[in-house]
């Protein structure tokens, strides 16, 4: 089969018949999630043990490609929730060098993923792991803000669940009751703002409804950066901010440096490589598949999944390259683009450009933000993101999905996610097969035996399912009925309902030709479907059986 390789961007078809009023609802969209995303991204760097310029600069750059070469008409790129657990344990065990050259590695894994067109794969991965390990990092995700939201005094937090635990509990005298009352009124207004403005709401009845809802497209987590740390640096309340623990962000671009790269360091971080590239696709194209269904304009077009993971492996190709972070699809700020109006790429690129101009106008203004309301914001980000009522559902599914959505989530939080999808995926398989055994099953059709016109005595027996290596052992009583019955027996097996076959079950019907051979009789396959009579054919069972002496597999 020759392969195909197409590299075909969304933004090309989108901008066929672009128009200015298309235009004007891409700019007013992309400066809004533009705002959305600075505190969100500076929140995620130093969540993950980063400066929050990379976080920045990550959204900036790796937004910009994902928007410019991706797949999909509204998606946003850039650093995501997702992977603050992640980031952090590769940053605490192998260091922050090691990170830029596995996201970088991950990168050219997703650009091959995409090129040899299997974006389809990653929706193998059953929803039940992905609810699994996305709770998972929700809980750890929250765990990492207790710190900076109760202002304890730790100088680096652990990268495992238990000892970030026994941490906090050691340094607990420590307890900061301004940090606290700033992350809590933070995130107690991130629930409440949205609420204010919805019909019915007192502040509504109270005040002019249409000036008082155009309040409601401020995006809240903006509200609570702006005015929370006006609050702090106006009251000079003891909270540490971000110009305390980092020295502010760099007003200017971000200089270009290549990680320190070799084939030998390489080799030691496959296992970071492979996480990072395993999440960032699942992440965008559950992204994707969100977007397509809130999508209402028009002109958006389903995405093209393998176009998307050679937009987010290029984007996480080149970003290491300026000091940033792995980046994705983003579901937040995605949901936000499409509900202000975005009708294509060019959104997301103002996005990006939004981002930019404002990084490098006020810059010094993020010294005062203290480190409790982007605690509180995370935790508003962690509440949202975890499916917590999948828990409250689980009684309505098998036990099946409940072993694998609650092992997956525990190996995610005691554990890590690598070893949580692993885990799950060959606890998946391993249930596969054991359901799909249980389907299999064979029947003696006593109505259907007989002597035939031969005077042989005749077994009848009909295959249901799949006859498969995790089913051939239940063909056995057929070879026991034989060897236990009278000589010269025929066996005609009806396999209207054989499914399918592979070589293990095609070894357990040559246990049966034998047997039957043995004790003088014939076997016969009727009513075969086209691929287990493919296989028989191309193995040379049907000229195994017609040398036998019964009617070959066309009976």
């Amino acid at each position: 089969m020759q392969l195909s390789f197409a590299f075909h961007p969304r933004l090309i078809d989108a901008l066929s018949g672009y128009n200015r009023s298309r235009c004007l609802a891409d700019v007013g969209a992309g400066i809004t999630v533009g705002i959305v995303a600075l505190p969100l991204a500076m929140a995620f760097a130093i969540a993950s043990g980063l400066p929050p310029g990379a976080g920045l600069w990550t959204a900036i750059i790796a937004g910009f490609l994902i928007s410019t070469l991706g797949g999909t008409n509204a998606q946003i790129g850039g650093p995501a929730g997702a992977f603050i657990v992640i980031v952090y344990g590769i940053v605490e065990r192998y260091g922050v060098a090691n990170l830029l050259i596995s996201t970088a590695c991950a990168g050219v894994l997703l650009v091959l993923l995409g090129l040899f067109r299997l974006g389809t794969l990653v929706r193998f991965v059953p929803v039940s792991i992905v609810i699994g390990f996305t709770n998972g990092i929700a809980v750890l995700i929250a765990l990492s803000q207790v710190k900076d939201w109760l202002g304890l005094s730790i100088a680096r937090m652990p990268g495992n669940f238990f000892s970030q635990v026994g941490t906090v509990a050691q340094h607990i005298g420590s307890f900061n009751p301004y940090a606290f009352g700033l992350g809590a009124v933070c995130l107690v207004g991130l629930f409440v703002w949205p609420r204010l403005f919805m019909s019915g709401s007192p502040v509504i009845k109270l005040m002019d409804g249409y000036r008082v809802r155009s309040f409601a497209r401020v995006p809240a987590p903006v509200v609570a950066l702006v005015t929370l740390s006006l609050l702090a640096w106006g009251l000079e309340l003891p909270v540490e901010t971000i110009g305390s623990r980092f020295g502010g962000i760099p007003q200017g671009l971000p200089a270009f440096a290549l990680p320190d790269f070799s084939w030998e360091t390489v080799r030691l971080l496959v296992t970071p490589t492979l996480t990072i590239a395993l999440l960032g696709a699942i992440e965008s194209l559950l992204c994707a598949r969100v977007a397509d269904q809130l999508a209402t304009d028009p002109h958006h077009r389903k995405h093209d999944p393998n176009q998307e993971l050679m937009a987010q492996g290029l984007a996480n190709l080149v970003v290491p390259f300026f000091g940033g972070m792995p980046a994705t699809g983003t579901i937040a700020r995605t949901v936000t683009n499409i509900r202000s109006g975005a009708s294509s790429p060019v959104a997301g690129i103002v996005h990006a450009l939004t981002l930019a101009v404002i990084v490098l106008a006020a810059a010094p203004l993020a010294l005062h933000i203290p480190l409790a309301v982007l605690a509180g914001i995370l935790l508003f980000v962690a509440w949202n993101m975890g499916e917590w009522h999948e828990f409250v559902r689980l009684r309505h599914f098998s036990n099946h999905y409940r072993l694998l959505m609650l092992g997956t989530f525990f190996l995610t939080v005691v554990f890590d996610l690598t070893v949580a999808v692993e885990v799950g995926l060959f606890m998946a398989c391993a249930l596969f097969v054991r359901r799909m055994s249980r389907l299999f099953r064979v029947e003696l059709q006593p109505e259907a035996s007989g002597p035939p016109a031969g005077g042989h005595p005749r077994m009848t027996w009909r295959l249901h399912g799949a006859l498969f290596f995790g089913a051939a052992g239940k063909i056995d009583p057929i070879v026991q009925a034989v060897e236990t019955g009278p000589a010269g027996v025929d066996v005609v097996l009806d396999a209207s309902e054989l499914v399918a076959l592979d070589t293990t079950g095609l070894d357990a019907l040559t246990q049966i030709l034998k047997a039957v051979a043995q004790r003088g009789g014939r076997l016969y396959l009727v009513h075969l479907h086209e691929q287990p009579r493919s296989l028989m054919e191309r193995s040379g069972f049907a000229d195994r059986l017609a040398a036998q002496g019964g009617t070959g597999v066309n009976v």
